[in-house]
Formats: structure tokens, sequence, C-alpha cells
């Protein structure tokens, strides 16, 4: 069983239906994990912003952060939670334009990307990068998406 909560905060022009999100969200999960809760939060440079700098230190806002569930000792839950998701719109909107991919095809990766570091995966070492880049192709690819790395291809 899968729990996938959405919260949008921004009135961004562009943001994909809630069906789309969860159902992307899903299937990253499906084959890894049996059961999860997370909730995707669809917010504003402002917000994103304040975010980047308090949790990575970092100046600006960033694309998509993800907040992984630190387990608590002792306590078990029928569907386990692994975190939150934290997509910026106004971001993810601007680099989809930049980089001429299809904005639904960039929001499925962020919440490809995003979901897979709450299941651990990472891509601070090139072995880890390269591990990681490969799930996201190939979820991509089983929605229809270009390998998302490939900046020549067309959305």
């Amino acid at each position: 069983m899968y729990r996938i909560h959405i919260q949008n905060a921004t009135e961004q022009a562009f943001v994909p239906t809630v069906t789309e999100l969860r159902r992307w969200a899903k299937q990253t999960l499906q084959k890894r994990i049996k059961s999860a809760e997370l909730t995707i939060r669809i917010i504003d440079q402002a917000e994103m912003t304040r975010l980047n700098e308090t949790f990575r230190h970092k100046k600006g806002p960033t694309n998509v952060l993800s907040f992984p569930f630190d387990e608590l000792e002792g306590v078990s839950f029928k569907v386990p939670p692994i975190g939150d998701l934290a997509i910026c719109a106004d971001v993810v909107n601007r680099e989809a334009a930049e980089q001429d991919k299809s904005a639904e095809a960039h929001w499925a990766h962020m919440v490809v990307h995003g979901v897979l570091h709450l299941l651990g995966y990472d891509h601070q070492e090139e072995s880890e990068a390269e591990k990681m880049e490969t799930e996201e192709i190939a979820i991509l690819q089983s929605f229809g998406f270009n390998d998302p790395y490939d900046l020549g291809s067309t959305p």
C-alpha cells in the first residue's frame, strides 16, 4: 500500500495533476518497497530558498529536496513513512525550458529522483550516481519519457 500526499503551496502556471504526481511516485516505489507513505509539497522559490539555505547551507533555490524519515526506535507503522519531497515549481519549469524538455518530463524526473533519494539512493560518489541515473532512466522510459541526462534528446 502506498499513501502519497500532495500539497500544492504555489500558484505556478504549470504543475502536473495530483494523479500524475502520485502515479510517478507510486511506480518509482513499486518493486523497491512493499508499502510507503510520503508527502510531495510543491513550493515557490522563496520557500525553496529558505529550505535549501537551512538544510543544505546553499544559497538560492534548487529543484527538489528530499527529507528522509528518521525511524523511531520501538515504533512501527502499518504503512511506513519514508519522508517528504519539496519540489520548486518555478525552478523545475525554468529548467525544463532551458533544457528544451517538456515540463511534464522534467517534473516526472524530479519526482523519480526525489523518491529514489528517500529510498536511499544517492549520487555523491560516481558509482552511486551511475546506479541512481540508470534507475531514473529506466523508470522514466517506462513512462514514455526520454533519458533526462541526454540533453540532446527531444522531450
